[in-house]
């Protein structure tokens, strides 16, 4: 019998999401020696990278320029990309079981948690994940519609993607025109109305979630000015004592918090309010329905007998006029179909990237995940290269004993002839790159880096023409 991952039998991986965690997978893979690996990686959308198109901000390209390494993955001999390939729609578990000997989960995490407040359904409140989706692009989020014609928003949360919300509602038309924002977001902002943004954190300046260079970056907007009021920049006795263990990052992030809360305001046309211990407690409609007055309370800080520092609610509320609300509170990840799940933290059930049996918690042969679906969303992009790395090495483990699946088609071309019959319109890699290459091109046109396609209508007319 021939010894799986050899030149006569490669080992057969299928990688199920072609964002930042599928592609280190893919990666680590591809870096065995003596290991012969074939990699088909499969994703809903046309499209590869995952939150590194449809999530880093249209402001950010240098981060997304971590696509050159997953460019150089995709360029390996094993590698095949199936894009617009749905795992439950076009290829269902049985599927991949008989053509594969291990799969990948690699999914993300793909909407909002929520936040469970008197209001919150009203119209005018959103996930910031739809926002973000929207104006990055992503086809199941553009023909979305947000009232930017009301005078003030506030963003629920301060990690980045809170940041990233509240940044992009304060850049000028002019800043936004060197991004590679989709263009229908790009011609809604350039009409917008909003002068007041309000970035809300339940807890203080040294439990921010964001990173020291994307606070600081909202300090260098061309026309918004950053207002945090000075009692809530300074530092509860507790807090300050957890400095004396705390990072470089949280250090810089209070340093750059107490710089903003000391400069005067200057008369830029808008202005970014950074809240800290305030937390929502309930969104009041007008006659329409539509969010028209948000009521907060302050918090005050309290040590667990972990020694963590949580927030609890003071007897002081007021209320903030907006018309817009985003919810940045986090990511979830959403269940796949036949895949144990873990409802409470949205994640793939799983032991260091086994996925594991819900009744029994022993492992499901050759099933694997990796990423924000395996782990929850944390961490940056760059954080999914050392979480797939211990995926690979349960993978590779498994091998070297045997735990594999056992497919009865275990080749390319079994594999290719099946996703050709069951989704004949599927991107290859090459396809992409075409794609690729019109939208740097319809950039180019205007000055812009890109100018993307974002139906997949037209994504289909381009390669078909």
């Amino acid at each position: 019998m021939n010894e799986v991952g050899t030149e006569s039998q490669p080992l057969r991986v299928a990688v199920i999401g072609a964002g930042p965690a599928g592609f280190y997978t893919a990666e680590r893979l591809f870096k065995q020696k003596d290991l012969v690996v074939e990699v088909d990686m499969f994703d809903r959308l046309p499209t590869p990278y995952g939150l590194v198109r449809a999530g880093v901000a249209p402001d950010h390209q240098k981060i997304k320029s971590v696509t050159k390494v997953f460019d150089r993955v995709a360029g390996n001999a094993g590698f095949r990309f199936f894009g617009y390939v749905e795992i439950g729609r076009d290829l269902d578990l049985t599927d991949l079981e008989r053509h594969y000997h291990q799969i990948v989960y690699a999914t993300g995490a793909q909407t909002d948690r929520s936040l469970n407040i008197p209001g919150i359904d009203l119209a005018g409140s959103h996930a910031a994940t739809s926002f973000v989706a929207w104006y990055n692009g992503h086809p199941d989020y553009r023909d979305l519609e947000f009232d930017l014609s009301v005078n003030s928003a506030a963003v629920i949360g301060i990690g980045n993607v809170a940041v990233d919300v509240a940044r992009i509602l304060c850049r000028t038309p002019e800043e936004l025109e060197q991004t590679d924002i989709a263009d229908h977001a790009l011609e809604a902002l350039r009409s917008s109305k909003i002068r007041d943004v309000y970035m809300l954190g339940r807890r203080g300046p040294a439990q921010g979630k964001f990173t020291s260079p994307e606070l600081k970056e909202l300090g260098e907007m061309s026309d918004a000015d950053v207002i945090i009021l000075p009692e809530e920049a300074k530092l509860d006795e507790l807090s300050e004592n957890s400095l004396a263990t705390a990072d470089r990052g949280t250090l810089r992030q209070v340093q750059i918090i107490k710089e903003f809360a000391g400069r005067m305001a200057s008369t830029k046309p808008r202005r970014l309010h950074l809240r800290f211990l305030v937390s929502p407690t309930e969104l009041c409609g007008d006659e329409t329905g539509r969010v028209r007055v948000m009521r907060i309370v302050r918090n005050e800080l309290y040590a667990t007998s972990a020694g963590t520092l949580r927030p609890r609610a003071t007897d002081y509320q007021e209320s903030i006029e907006v018309g817009l609300v985003f919810r940045a509170v986090g990511y979830r990840g959403v269940p796949i179909p036949g895949v144990p799940f873990y409802d409470d933290w949205g994640v793939i059930l799983n032991v260091d990237g086994r996925v594991v049996e819900q009744d029994t918690q022993r492992p499901r042969i050759g099933h694997y995940t990796a990423g924000w679906i395996k782990r929850g969303p944390s961490g940056v992009i760059g954080t999914n290269k050392p979480d797939a790395a211990e995926t690979v090495e349960q993978m590779l483990k498994d091998l070297s004993e045997g735990r594999l699946l056992k497919p009865q088609l275990p080749t390319a071309e079994a594999a290719g002839k099946l996703v050709q019959k069951r989704q004949s319109e599927f991107f290859s890699f090459d396809d992409w790159r075409n794609l690729d290459r019109l939208e740097i091109e319809r950039g180019q046109a205007i000055g812009r880096p890109r100018v993307k396609f974002t139906r997949i209508a037209d994504m289909l007319a381009a390669k078909e023409s």
